[in-house]
């Protein structure tokens, strides 16, 4: 900074001064020679050199001194510019090794400091961060929660901390949350796609951090258990990179999961098994559950959502499992999504609603409502052929401009 360093100050100024000295040179030059053309420019080679074009060759003073001709000027230096291009140069190279021992000397002198200046960066972030997490409890009427050391995870009226701050967004429906390690230890979670499984697992697992970091929790009140990790998989991705597919992913994910959990861990799974056929995946996700119940060594708690329905029955084998679903109102073929996690399982997927609503053509929808009745009824038809690909009669639609005589 300037005032700094007095003798860097001096140096900086003159190469400054030289910019402005080059400019008036070459105003003075161009009056006392009557050179329109002339120019003072510079290059890595000759360094500053005054270039003349061909055509004004013949008022070139005596005391240039000629240094190369191209094809339509001449280059020309002379003692005066040499002289001044040499303070220049000067003054920039011992500014730039000055710049470098004083920036030395500085940091020899922050070394000497280094311990209080990394307590004081600690103390200082630690601030910043209790500030904030005041701040937001208060700017999102968050609440304290109680830790405790019994396994249990109790949420009242829990809310996702961004998903709620979105801007735009619907109104957030709270949910509540009991996870244990005796009658709740696995929770099913089903219901139809953008019902809002996947945000209801993934705010008991952010719930669950934000308690841990010592921060108010979204929620009317939590009582949370220490865990001593938090296990995810969710989401589907490809890591063509590596050569692996969506699906294995997913099991290594999950083996990982498996191999590494305990008691004391909350696990949230987001659709095991879907990246497979569905045979293979149901077969995976039933097991993968029981495993994560029976085995003495993991019973760890979690939250798994799944469109396999299949899993509902895990609940009437096991006693540590419960199911619960996202509550939807239907009316007709339209569905409007509730936001409300009830204890019970889902009755049916909507997938084919939640098509129409996505904005798949009517001739679509129609023609899978067609298909899934054909599952529904069996295989094979009466001919040996595949029920799926039946096609079935139209139902009329009333003709409401005629008189109905019943």
């Amino acid at each position: 900074r300037t005032g700094y360093h007095d003798e860097l100050d001096e140096l900086r100024q003159a190469a400054t001064l030289g910019r402005k000295w080059l400019a008036d040179f070459q105003a003075a030059e161009i009056e006392r020679t009557g050179i329109k053309s002339l120019k003072v420019r510079h290059n890595k080679v000759f360094g500053y050199y005054i270039e003349i074009s061909k055509s004004y060759l013949a008022d070139v003073p005596e005391s240039y001194i000629r240094k190369q001709t191209l094809v339509n000027a001449e280059r020309f230096i002379t003692p005066e510019l040499k002289e001044y291009e040499n303070k220049i140069f000067g003054a920039q190279e011992r500014s730039i090794g000055l710049e470098q021992e004083i920036f030395n000397e500085v940091r020899r002198q922050a070394v000497e400091h280094l311990e209080t200046i990394q307590r004081n960066a600690l103390a200082i972030g630690q601030v910043d961060v209790l500030a904030t997490f005041a701040e937001r409890a208060l700017s999102n009427n968050y609440s304290r929660p109680a830790m405790a050391d019994d396994g249990r995870l109790e949420i009242k009226d829990g809310r996702h901390p961004v998903v709620e701050q979105m801007p735009n967004a619907e109104r957030f429906v709270p949910n509540d949350t009991k996870l244990d390690r005796d009658t709740h230890q696995l929770i099913i979670i089903t219901g139809p796609n953008m019902a809002g499984k996947s945000t209801y697992i993934r705010q008991v697992a952010l719930i669950a951090i934000m308690a841990h970091m010592g921060c108010f929790v979204p929620a009317g009140r939590a009582e949370i258990g220490l865990v001593d990790r938090v296990f995810t998989r969710v989401g589907a991705s490809d890591d063509l990179a590596r050569g692996r597919s969506t699906f294995m992913v997913e099991m290594q994910e999950t083996a990982n999961i498996l191999n590494n959990a305990t008691p004391k861990s909350l696990i949230v799974l987001d659709e095991i098994g879907r990246g497979t056929s569905t045979f293979d995946g149901i077969s995976i996700a039933w097991s993968v559950a029981e495993f994560l119940c029976k085995n003495k060594n993991m019973q760890a708690k979690t939250l798994f959502a799944t469109h396999y329905h299949e899993l509902t029955d895990l609940a009437l084998t096991l006693p540590n499992v419960q199911n619960f679903s996202v509550l939807v109102k239907e009316k007709g073929h339209s569905i409007t999504f509730l936001r409300k996690i009830v204890p019970g399982a889902a009755d049916k997927s909507y997938g084919i609603q939640v098509a129409r609503l996505a904005g798949l053509p009517d001739a679509v929808v129609e023609r899978a409502n067609e298909i899934l009745t054909n599952l529904e009824e069996g295989e094979f038809g009466d001919t040996g052929q595949p029920k799926i690909a039946k096609k079935r009669p139209h139902k009329l639609k009333a003709n409401v401009s005629q008189l109905d005589l019943f």
